[in-house]
């Protein structure tokens, strides 16, 4: 216990120290996120309803189709009472859809993908990433996923359904998840060039994703702890929930303090210039953090 206080505290010191003012909207297409569209990438442990309200909102409202996609968690088969159905029903989601299969086939025909062609939202629950980039990735249901962004939806998801939306997949061997880069290292990349990690601080995986970013130093890590969001449009994003969100950036020398800082709830990012900002109202930890090249010992 005394452990984990400890790393608390010292986590805490390392807050980004921003600018405050609000991210300038960019003319250009997209570099990182998606074009249209929106993500809510979550770090696991999810249990914060205004982070499954946001994500409702951003697809249409409780009406509006929404396709749940579980086959990280590794069952056989999985039916509408699939109970990760319940958050999204507890919050009036009428319109819910179960898709899975394990099968490269199934996921590249028309009939799998037909639900969704209709969806505003998709969410992809926990389990092992690597199941549903073994099942969907450069199929016909990868390339829906895409579409449902295409016309202004939202894909979410939580633990394994947040690595999966990155461009190199973390975590991603089948013997076990506590290797960094793994046999399998292809996400979804709906976010381009980023690596996500998730339960950040909660299993002590906050050096984890250094690893992953001294092999392949032009991409960006976020890490997410649980129960705690980012939501992405285009080359922005928001930090919501109840923890922090790590970020592991090898390419620019940042006032870090470390190998990594953190964003607090209510922070915003841009991803394309790999630059923070703080909200004015929030508290601010430290004036000024002592700037430290990458593989210092500020850690």
């Amino acid at each position: 216990m005394k452990r984990v206080l400890y790393i608390l505290v010292a986590l805490s010191c390392l807050l980004v120290s921003a600018p405050v003012s609000p991210v300038a909207a960019q003319a250009a297409a997209p570099s990182v996120g998606p074009a249209n569209g929106s993500l809510v990438i979550v770090g696991g442990a999810l249990q914060d309803e205004a982070i499954w309200q946001r994500f409702i909102d951003l697809a249409g409202g409780p009406d509006v189709p929404i396709v749940v996609i579980p086959t990280a968690g590794g069952g056989d088969d999985y039916d509408q009472y699939y109970q990760g159905l319940r958050p999204l029903k507890a919050l009036g989601a009428t319109n819910l859809t179960v898709l899975h299969t394990n099968d490269r086939a199934v996921a590249d025909s028309e009939a799998f993908v037909a639900p969704i062609r209709q969806a505003r939202g998709v969410w992809f629950p926990g389990g092992r990433q690597w199941r549903l980039a073994d099942s969907y990735l450069d199929t016909r249901t990868h390339e829906e996923l895409w579409r449902v962004l295409e016309r202004g939806g939202v894909i979410g998801g939580s633990s394994a359904g947040a690595t999966i939306q990155g461009d190199y997949l973390a975590r991603g061997d089948t013997n076990t998840n506590t290797v960094m880069m793994g046999d399998h290292e292809q996400g979804f990349a709906f976010l381009r060039g980023v690596a996500i990690d998730q339960h950040l601080l909660r299993r002590n995986r906050q050096f984890d994703l250094i690893e992953v970013i001294e092999a392949k130093p032009e991409l960006l890590g976020i890490g997410i702890d649980e129960n705690t969001a980012i939501v992405v449009s285009g080359d922005q994003f928001q930090v919501m929930g109840q923890g922090y969100v790590a970020i592991y950036d090898h390419e620019r020398q940042i006032d870090t303090g470390g190998q990594f800082y953190l964003l607090a709830p209510g922070d915003r990012y841009d991803l394309a210039t790999r630059e923070a900002f703080r909200p004015a109202a929030q508290p601010r930890p430290l004036d000024r953090i002592q700037k430290r090249r990458w593989g210092g010992s500020g850690n």
